[in-house]
């Protein structure tokens, strides 16, 4: 068992990035003495579907002493332009809300659209389809955090900052994710340069890790701390800055073999969670060899 490390930030890991099976997940966690888990997808079960399994999962949690992070929702990973999609997605937020209530966290993940052309051209569209989450999550008094992701619109720190800066509610901040800066299309430098967008609005933290020219020259997913994140200097700039949330590994790597872009930006089911249990360790070994040096 690796000894529990001193340090400001809690410790966290997304479920499936381990295993489907919420136990495994859990035992996992308790291996490595982390503080929770994230909910994503868990027993093939996205996090929206999840409100029935509510009481299997508080008994798991409280077998292994562990908090729920956050809920890692799908919400506006979706087409601008489809209202299907938009009254789904927002039938999505207003589960995840519930089941996050229902497992003691106010943090529920959310995305800002896939992403058609540049955020500058749509950010007057994007801001008008969020008002009405904003009266959902405001009423509810949780916290949505926006996480840069370069398949959506708001792909770096500076489209998040920019993003934020128009929404302007309290209720809004950002899930930073320097790994997910390798494939930003700007090539934004995760830290420092990405960083000094968001800092001070986080309030949630995944950790993976990329090179930005891997085999055939493409971004890939590598092992944390075996690729381009600067995830030391990162680290001592958040607890500098007094960053008290949770850091989340999402592995995303898999030993031997690289996942699908579909199965990246769509998470979720046995061809995303295999391997998933080793290859977190691995993770999850450098990540704190890497908390050791703070």
């Amino acid at each position: 068992m690796e000894g529990k490390i001193l340090i400001p930030f809690k410790l966290s890991v997304i479920t499936d990035e381990v295993s489907q099976d919420l136990e495994t997940a859990a035992r996992f966690a308790k291996i490595f003495d982390l503080n929770g888990v994230e909910i994503r997808t868990v027993w093939n079960r996205s996090p929206q579907d999840l409100l029935e399994k509510v009481d299997e999962i508080k008994k798991i949690l409280k077998k292994y002493d562990l908090e729920v992070s956050a809920i890692a929702s799908p919400f506006f990973k979706a087409n601008i332009d489809s209202k299907e999609e938009y009254e789904k997605h927002l039938e999505i937020l207003k589960k995840c809300i519930s089941l996050a209530k229902s497992l003691d966290t106010d943090i529920i993940r959310g995305f800002t659209f896939w992403r058609k052309n540049s955020v500058d051209e749509y950010l007057d569209r994007i801001i008008e389809k969020f008002q009405k989450p904003l009266e959902i999550i405001e009423s509810e008094g949780v916290l949505l955090g926006i996480e840069n992701e370069p398949s959506t619109f708001v792909g770096d720190g500076r489209d998040l900052a920019l993003f934020l800066d128009r929404l302007g509610s309290k209720n809004v901040k950002a899930v930073w994710d320097p790994g997910n800066d390798i494939w930003d299309p700007h090539k934004e430098t995760p830290y420092p340069d990405g960083y000094q967008h968001v800092r001070n609005r986080i309030i949630h933290v995944h950790v993976k890790d990329g090179i930005r020219k891997g085999k055939g020259g493409e971004p890939e997913i590598v092992a944390v701390g075996e690729g381009e994140v600067d995830f030391l200097g990162q680290f001592r700039a958040l607890k500098e800055d007094g960053y008290k949330g949770y850091l989340s590994l999402e592995t995303h790597w898999r030993v031997g073999k690289q996942l699908s872009e579909d199965l990246v930006t769509r998470p979720g089911g046995e061809a995303f969670s295999g391997l998933g249990e080793y290859s977190s360790a691995v993770c999850m070994h450098n990540l704190l060899k890497i908390l050791a040096k703070i």
